[in-house]
């Protein structure tokens, strides 16, 4: 049964970051159908699912990637974000973030120095800050 299943397969695109999104879209939707009492957002819900299902079964490859890039090249600014955010709650153990008086450009200094004298690494100003 696996191998009918992996030979069915061959040669179709399969899922991928935005088939994920259509199906994390589809299941809110039914979930606010279903708290709502709206049959029409239940019925709006499988309507990204069916988008899902051509998308994987799909031989086009080429236009699935392009969909793809696409959705990427949109999503990209709220993936940096919160990788930002991610990489700063990480960072906030170990490093302080002071911002230089002069460029305001961010600098990430180790903490638990003490009283240190900070170079910018853009402006070479050098500034005292307690760590």
């Amino acid at each position: 049964m696996n191998y009918r299943i992996r030979r069915f397969m061959e040669g179709r695109y399969g899922g991928d970051h935005l088939s994920v999104a259509l199906i994390i879209l589809s299941v809110l939707l039914t979930f606010a159908g279903s708290v709502s009492k709206l049959i029409s957002l239940t019925l709006l819900s499988y309507i990204p699912m069916g988008i899902v299902v051509c998308r994987m079964f799909s031989r086009n490859i080429a236009k699935r990637q392009r969909e793809n890039y696409k959705f990427y090249m949109l999503m990209r600014p709220v993936y940096m974000y919160y990788n930002r955010i991610k990489n700063r709650l990480r960072d906030s153990r170990t490093h302080r973030i002071f911002r230089c008086p002069d460029c305001k450009a961010k600098l990430r200094v180790p903490k638990g120095k003490g009283k240190i004298a900070i170079t910018c690494s853009v402006c070479r100003t050098e500034f005292i800050r307690k760590t």
